[in-house]
């Protein structure tokens, strides 16, 4: 059965990965590079301000910065136990596919990308939800173009993606809820 599951994956991704041509290449390299969106995170943060004051912005970004720490070392954990290759590395689909990236790691499972950028999206999206109704629906949005930038560039399989966001979605929440444990906790009402 896994076995199966992977070979689907792989057909799946090939599939995905062919769809790309010249014309966007550029478009989906910007989309993934991780300092494309400092200004939405800065927007975020300055939400966080406007909305919760100096006190929670602050503590959010420890948060955020414990987060995104907590996030990247266990997708490299998985990474480095699981030991799967990425696409661009892996002997009978590399010769079938697009490869765009500047790069390509060794072990793809699951991708830091989808976990890091989910996670943001749920715990912002989550935190300014009375505030900006629409907001979450955005993020995920912006989370799942980041996800398939990492398919159409060559370094990701979609199963690494869907693993990445989930965990990433579950992160997203649990930090979300620290931070209200912290707020409740460490500022008055």
């Amino acid at each position: 059965m896994i076995e199966t599951l992977l070979n689907f994956d792989k057909e799946l991704f090939l599939f995905l990965n062919n769809l790309g041509s010249p014309t966007w290449d550029n478009l989906w390299l910007i989309i993934t590079n991780k300092y494309t969106f400092f200004p939405l995170y800065a927007l975020l943060l300055f939400f966080i301000y406007k909305k919760f004051g100096l006190k929670t912005m602050l503590i959010s970004i420890l948060v955020i910065a414990l987060m995104i720490t907590f996030t990247d070392q266990v997708t490299n954990a998985f990474k480095h136990g699981f030991k799967r290759f990425r696409p661009c590395r892996e002997e009978g689909v590399m010769e079938h596919m697009r490869y765009i990236a500047a790069r390509c790691g060794r072990y793809g499972f699951f991708s830091g990308h989808s976990s890091n950028s989910m996670a943001a999206a749920v715990f912002a999206g989550l935190l300014l939800r009375p505030y900006y109704r629409k907001l979450i629906f955005i993020l995920l949005f912006w989370s799942t173009l980041v996800a398939y930038s990492r398919i159409y560039i060559g370094v990701h399989y979609p199963l690494d993606i869907f693993c990445g966001m989930t965990f990433g979605a579950i992160s997203g929440y649990g930090f979300y809820k620290l931070l209200y444990y912290l707020q409740k906790r460490f500022i008055p009402s």
